[in-house]
Parts: C-alpha cells; sequence; structure tokens
C-alpha cells in the first residue's frame, strides 16, 4: 500500500515538473528551468525548515548544540539520502533483498536479526543492510508496519510473527534493529507480550522516545502517539521489569530534523550514542551505526 502511494506521489511530482518544463522551454527557458528545479528540488526547502527548527529548539537540550556547519552538512546528505529511500528503495524496490531464514545448515545457532522501519516507510529503506547480510549466515526478516496511520499497539502482532520465525530458524532470541518509529513499536511489542527475554539486544535509529515537536503536526493516531510527553508515552513503560532499557543502545543525533529536542531519542539506562551531524533518515546509514550494530551479531559490544 505505502510502496503504491509513494509511487503515485513521485509520479505525479515527475508530471507536474516535465509538464511546466516543456510549457515554458520555447517562451522562457530560465522560467522553464527554475520552475522545473523548484518543483523537483522543493522537498529540500522544507528540509532547511526543519534544520532551522532543530537550531531553535535544542537549545536548553543537554544534547551538544549542533553548529551551522553541521547542520548545513546535516541538510546536505539528507537532500541526497531522502530520495534514494522515498523515491526509490521504498516504493521500487521494497522486496528487492528478500528475507532469509535458511538453510537451517547456515543459520542454526547464528544470531538473527529483526528490521522495524518507522513512520511512512517500509521495508525499502534496509536494503543496504540487507545486503551486507546475504550470504553471512544470519537470518534476518524486515516487516512492513501496517495499518500505516494505525495505533503503534498494533504493530506488536507483526514483531511478534518475525521474531518467532527467526528464533525458530535460528534456536536464538534475535537482534532488534529500529529505525524511528520502529523503536516504539519494538518497546509496545516487548511490553505488550513481555517478551524482554525473547530478545538479545535492541537498536534504535532517531527513535522518539520521548516524543518529538514535529509530531503536532500528525494527526495520524500513531502520530499522535508521539507527541512530546504523550499519554501513550508516559504508560509504555508502565509495568516494565527494573532495568528495562538496559537491552537498548539508542543512536541519536544533533541535527536530527525529525525527532527532536534531540535528547528525546535516548532512555534511561540504555547505551545512548551520539552521532553528530546527521540527519534523521541518513543516520540509518551512516557507517559507525552499521558497523557496529551488525558486528553485534556476531558478539560484538554495543
Amino acid at each position: 500500500m505505502l510502496a503504491a502511494l509513494q509511487r503515485l506521489i513521485i509520479l505525479s511530482i515527475s508530471a507536474a515538473a516535465l509538464g511546466w518544463l516543456l510549457y515554458f522551454s520555447r517562451t522562457s527557458p530560465v522560467l522553464a528551468f527554475s520552475g522545473f528545479m523548484a518543483i523537483a528540488l522543493g522537498y529540500s526547502a522544507f528540509l532547511a525548515i526543519e534544520f532551522i527548527l532543530v537550531r531553535q529548539l535544542n537549545k536548553g537540550d543537554p544534547v551538544p548544540q549542533p553548529t551551522w556547519r553541521e547542520l548545513f552538512s546535516a541538510w546536505l546528505g539528507e537532500t541526497v539520502t531522502a530520495p534514494r529511500v522515498f523515491c526509490w528503495r521504498q516504493p521500487f524496490r521494497a522486496n528487492a533483498v528478500p528475507d532469509q531464514l535458511g538453510p537451517p545448515a547456515q543459520v542454526q545457532g547464528r544470531r538473527g536479526v529483526v528490521f522495524v522501519h518507522g513512520f511512512f516507510c517500509n521495508r525499502g529503506i534496509w536494503t543496504p543492510w540487507l545486503k551486507q547480510l546475504q550470504g553471512r549466515g544470519h537470518a534476518f526478516v524486515a516487516i512492513n508496519l501496517e495499518p500505516l496511520l494505525g495505533s503503534i499497539d498494533e504493530y506488536a502482532p507483526q514483531i511478534e510473527q518475525a521474531v518467532r520465525r527467526v528464533t525458530q530458524a535460528t534456536g536464538q532470541p534475535p537482534l532488534l534493529v529500529c529505525h524511528s518509529m520502529g523503536g516504539l513499536a519494538a518497546r509496545a511489542w516487548l511490553k505488550l507480550m513481555k517478551a524482554d527475554l525473547r530478545v538479545c539486544h535492541v537498536v534504535t535509529i532517531g527513535t522518539p522516545h520521548r516524543g518529538t515537536w514535529l509530531a503536532r503536526f500528525g494527526h495520524g493516531l500513531n502520530g499522535r502517539q508521539m507527541r512530546l510527553l504523550s499519554d501513550w508515552h508516559a504508560q509504555l513503560d508502565h509495568g516494565m521489569p527494573a532495568g528495562r532499557h538496559a537491552r537498548f543502545t539508542c543512536w541519536y543525533s544533533n541535527c536530527d530534523n525529525i525527532v527532536f529536542p534531540a535528547s528525546t531519542a535516548t532512555l534511561p539506562g540504555a547505551c545512548n550514542r551520539l552521532v553528530r551531524g546527521a540527519a534523521h533518515v541518513q543516520l540509518a546509514f551512516v557507517p559507525q551505526v552499521m558497523q557496529t550494530t551488525l558486528a553485534l551479531l556476531d558478539g560484538g559490544q554495543p
């Protein structure tokens, strides 16, 4: 469903940009080119607004303040990364790398991994990760969270099914790797299924563990749940065992243009890892984040 929606959006924007270019190319080449670029790269202007908000709303946050140079680098990085994810991998290549659960002789006894994407994403975001895991003898499943605008709690059964599949294939509790809202879905699964002992570790990347300022503009149920200090957040750890966050590694950035103030992406008692100068989607592909996380499958340290 999401892939089809994103394909429609991409084709509509492309048609509008090309239509403008062709319509004005004979009478005003400058206007034709300017309009084409404005339509094609308009998203980058919205990103710039987000980074200005990051600069303002991170003031007073305990995380180191981003410099303008870091913000510019993050804006440039997200301008390049976002189209790769939202205009190619997710709409057209979501299943380019299928789940890997065998053969049993290769994956049995070796740690597997479940990938959980974030808001308005699908499993296609994980393609670079899945390609790195191909042929390494680790089982993996990358799920598609549905419904798109449903409650985060509704995603727990999907995570449960994926964890069961990987556990059955390997005989080991898996590693969970989660981007953005996916980290909240993993925490909801841990609570609803009482599953603390069924996962070896949870890695979250840019997850709004205490909500995000930007979610005030989200009107879907999961968007409202991700608002700063929402009632849903307040109940998320209720009834959970002491030391519940010791199983978490939380990667976060002082230039995250979706999850801010930056400290909201951390958890007390977790291994909180700061990456300076990385934007929200870009953070999922920082080599340090990918390499350190995948090393956990072979006994590495968070």
